[in-house]
């Protein structure tokens, strides 16, 4: 089937988007098709491979679109901007699958729109084919994410850092758009109409089950902090970076959304930072959990108006919420690491225990440690000792006083365990710089040997699992813009 859209943000919540349609490409040409995951969908990959190089960049529109740039506003770094929106960016629509499940389907990198701030519109190749890697590897890591389905070139050039370069298009998924940055858009307004709308249009799409309380929108925003703290767990216990987490990159739906400087770490530092423009180290590693609680605050304020019309009243529900966001992420953090660790059942020592490891690893390769840490729980401790070996920065010193500790916690089950949720393969930095960069010449064979990979990130493959060679680095990342 084609797309079959339903357009209910164009339908519900007036004075949050602009109708605009996406530039027109003058010589389209599909780079990637996602199959796999149009067949999920429900939609035929054979029409798309036919259309989409027209429909994915913006030379043609499949049937029933409605072009729009949404509104937003955000804190970025810190500072906030009352109005950002889709400066590259084009809502197609909402299409609904076969089985009723309802997407976004948006350009990115499509052309101009009145939110551009000066900005071409466009992209490039490299930052969309990266896009498009990593919100695949995320998941099959089953973290919940944006969906990338189509790639395509776009036939003009655009100037990135005074090098000519490749247009590109993302076609890109997602469950919606709404992000913190949506409410904050209207809360800067004084719109609290359309605050109530948002909020209930969010509700109806992403949190059914709270339709009807008496008091919806602290329902609404204790929903937001639970999926966002569980998402950032799952980040954090993989190793990834996002990079920049500004408001309007957090959606209300608990995605990850946005990958621009993203990244996984490979070597454990806490104050890793890949991003070029995070130059204080707002969103390290270690950072994360603490933005979370920061941007949950910055959602808050937008939603008082919901909590109490007694502005004091609302203020303490808020605080009282945010309050509890540490334990809240703290419980979350300790429920991944103890999948991670293969524990038979939570136990109050499991903070002391996850605390300890971490202290342990310093320099050791984030991913391999886990990954041969299941050997380990079945006796087998040669693998990690030998990645201790091959981290200079490392001692097995203190590991080796903490696998005792470890294995006193394991049961029949926990190796099993552990391989199921520690991958063997991830998008190494290396690896998507070489993907890009060859893709980039004309050659996707190496970009589509890594999705193949990244698309078992259980399953080894000694290839794509071997750390970056000495020489590689300091790696940085771009936004892409």
């Amino acid at each position: 089937m084609t797309f079959r859209f339903d357009n209910s943000w164009l339908r519900d919540l007036p004075g949050t988007f602009v109708r605009v349609a996406p530039d027109p490409a003058p010589a389209p040409e599909l780079v990637v098709l996602n199959r796999p995951l149009a067949l999920d969908l429900g939609l035929d990959a054979g029409l798309l491979a036919r259309e989409g190089a027209g429909w994915f960049s913006g030379a043609a529109l499949p049937p029933g679109a409605d072009p729009a740039a949404l509104a937003y506003a955000g804190h970025q770094f810190g500072g906030f901007s009352p109005v950002l929106g889709d400066g590259r960016a084009h809502l197609l629509g909402e299409f609904l699958t076969p089985d009723g499940r309802r997407f976004d389907l948006q350009l990115k990198g499509s052309g101009r729109t009145p939110f551009s701030r000066g900005g071409d519109g466009k992209a490039v190749l490299g930052p969309m084919l990266r896009e498009f890697l990593i919100s695949e590897a995320m998941a099959a890591l089953g973290v919940p994410t944006t969906r990338s389905l189509a790639v395509t070139l776009t036939g003009e050039t655009v100037i990135r850092d005074g090098r000519r370069r490749r247009g590109a298009v993302l076609a890109r998924l997602a469950a919606s758009h709404i992000r913190i940055g949506s409410f904050q858009f209207l809360s800067a307004r004084g719109d609290g109409d359309g605050l109530l709308a948002l909020a209930e249009y969010a509700i109806a799409r992403h949190y059914p089950e709270l339709a009807g309380r008496e008091v919806p929108g602290l329902a609404f925003f204790d929903a937001v902090v639970a999926r966002q703290a569980r998402l950032v767990a799952q980040w954090m216990g993989l190793g990834f970076i996002h990079g920049v987490m500004n408001t309007d990159n957090m959606a209300i739906s608990g995605e990850t959304i946005d990958y621009g400087p993203c990244a996984f770490m490979e070597g454990f530092a806490p104050g890793t930072v890949f991003s070029s423009i995070d130059r204080q180290g707002r969103y390290a590693w270690a950072n994360q959990p603490l933005i979370l609680g920061w941007n949950l605050a910055r959602l808050a304020e937008t939603l008082l108006p919901l909590f109490d019309p007694d502005g004091a009243k609302a203020v303490d529900l808020a605080n009282r919420r945010l309050e509890g966001v540490a334990a809240l992420y703290r419980a979350e953090w300790l429920g991944v690491m103890g999948g991670k660790l293969g524990l038979a059942a939570p136990n109050p020592q499991d903070g002391a225990l996850v605390d300890d490891l971490l202290a342990a690893l310093p320099g050791v390769d984030w991913t391999l440690a886990f990954h041969h840490l299941a050997r380990a729980a079945e006796g087998d401790e040669a693998p990690l000792r030998g990645l201790f070996a091959g981290s200079p920065a490392a001692d097995f010193t203190a590991m080796a006083a903490w696998l005792p500790r470890w294995r006193a916690r394991l049961d029949a089950g926990s190796a099993a365990r552990m391989a199921a949720v520690n991958p063997a393969v991830i998008a190494r930095n290396h690896r998507v710089e070489a993907a890009l960069e060859a893709a980039e010449a004309g050659d996707m064979a190496p970009f589509e040997a890594l999705w193949a990979a990244l698309r078992q990130p259980f399953v080894e493959n000694p290839e794509f699992m071997a750390p970056a060679p000495a020489d590689f680095g300091p790696y940085m990342t771009f936004c892409g813009t």
